[in-house]
């Protein structure tokens, strides 16, 4: 008797492992929402004393042709940063974002004159096109700049045409744009360009991993998915591992299937490297190179002439116009491997902060006598509140003196003395209410991506 009371007494008071999940979510968002709360009077002391020093700000230009220019991707701060670099030169911004983010803080910056919200496409495509559609024809739009989350990017070049009728769309036509996002399909269109980029295998059946024959390769495999994932995108799990049943038992792990195709990718160990670069008929007319890493938020640019060979060579073979990012791994040997590619634009761009061409690099139809780079002087851009967490993880006074010194040589990407608001509205507005959505619904997140502006959230955008 007395046994089976002991058996029976887990079973009826420990939680179930759903309600553990619940239990900590609410308690890590508590925490989170706490930690906001309390730096909110500091931070809204920084902006109100900002907002006194504007007027002594620079104005922006007087455009001698101004024009109306229609920006997406209104909660991630590469959108920012191209409306204030777009009002800086004298244009006028409109910007937009998808119905769960109407709570955008950069929709309260001074770049934006307008601002929108737009169906989600993958939900409803021609709803989407037509929301555009809609805002273009009112505000009377020139060019529309989609700075485009990764399921988006297909929908604005499926856009593309309705839209063209009444301006530019400076994005890809649609079969570019899926060929570029296919990481299988980009290093095949590379390899056959005569570019470097590692071997790689499409994968749509676990089995063909299980079966394949890793004794013959000198190096590791990595598996990543073909279609965007916010999560397991950061998941480096080296192939073969220890023994064939572990290998068996992660690939089985994973969502591969012919509708979801996985690439099998040669890891080439080396020197990370991320690029951003803004094309118009195969000219590189802007462009910028950076340390990388799986998840990067610090930005400081770097000189690598080669990358911006390769990535010359394969803009101007294809003739490309919009925007082009491009992952590297540099080897040992000095050889660039390009190992994916985005066809949107990079978080890379907040290194164009006090850039003065940035629109005419854009808008401009004249060639340029050689791509724009970031300034000399400009600042490494990191975001604040992704180094406050850091410090978390800091455990010498060594790593405490290169935090200090990131912090000291480089500048905050949102914040701007001309510009403060949307420094206050992304963590005390935008995030927060993000953050008490997901506390109502008791869900739970993996990360906070000020940069991007969202919760990280498995099966998430």
């Amino acid at each position: 008797m007395a046994q089976s009371i002991s058996l029976s007494l887990p079973q009826s008071t420990t939680p179930s492992k759903g309600v553990r999940i619940k239990i900590v979510a609410l308690f890590k968002t508590i925490g989170t929402l706490t930690l906001l709360l309390i730096a909110l009077p500091l931070n809204a002391f920084i902006v109100l004393i900002s907002l006194m020093c504007s007027p002594f700000t620079k104005k922006p230009a007087v455009a001698a042709h101004p024009q109306n220019i229609l920006v997406s991707g209104g909660k991630m701060t590469k959108a920012l940063q191209l409306a204030r670099s777009f009002h800086a030169a004298g244009h006028r911004v409109i910007l937009i974002e998808g119905h769960k983010y109407w709570l955008s803080g950069h929709r309260f910056s001074n770049a934006v004159s307008r601002f929108y919200t737009v169906p989600a496409p993958q939900d409803d495509p021609e709803g989407y096109t037509e929301a555009l559609l809609a805002i273009v024809k009112r505000e009377k739009i020139d060019v529309y700049v989609p700075v485009c989350s990764p399921v988006a990017s297909y929908y604005d070049s499926l856009a593309k045409f309705a839209l063209s009728e009444y301006c530019e769309v400076f994005h890809f036509d649609a079969d570019i744009t899926k060929m570029l996002d296919d990481k299988f399909a980009f290093t095949d269109q590379a390899r056959s360009l005569g570019l470097s980029v590692p071997k790689s295998f499409k994968i749509t059946d676990p089995e063909q991993v299980i079966n394949f024959d890793f004794s013959k390769e000198t190096r590791k495999y990595i598996l990543k998915s073909i279609s965007y994932d916010s999560v397991r995108r950061l998941n480096l799990t080296k192939l073969p591992c220890d023994t064939p049943e572990e290998t068996a038992a992660f690939v089985k792990s994973l969502p591969i299937s012919p509708e979801k195709p996985w690439i099998m990718q040669e890891f080439i160990p080396g020197k990370e490297l991320c690029t951003h670069s803004t094309v118009r008929d195969g000219e590189l007319r802007l462009h910028c190179c950076s340390n990388s890493s799986a998840f990067q938020i610090n930005y400081e640019n770097v000189e690598n002439p080669q990358i911006q060979e390769w990535v010359q060579h394969f803009v101007k073979s294809l003739r490309l116009t919009g925007q082009i990012s491009l992952d590297f791994i540099q080897a040992e040997d000095g050889t660039a491997y390009a190992i994916e590619c985005n066809p949107r634009t990079h978080s890379a761009i907040t290194m164009f902060y006090n850039h003065p061409g940035v629109a005419e690099a854009y808008l401009g139809k004249t060639p340029l006598a050689a791509p724009l780079e970031p300034l000399a002087d400009s600042k490494p851009t990191y975001w604040i509140y992704h180094e406050i967490w850091r410090l978390t993880g800091i455990r010498s006074g060594q790593q405490l003196q290169t935090w200090l010194r990131r912090l000291v040589r480089g500048t905050d990407a949102i914040y701007r003395l001309d510009d403060p608001i949307p420094f206050l509205t992304l963590h005390h507005w935008q995030i927060t209410l993000l953050l008490l959505q997901n506390l109502q619904r008791l869900k739970g997140w993996v990360k906070i991506d000020f940069n991007i502006g969202k919760l990280v959230e498995l099966g998430g955008d």
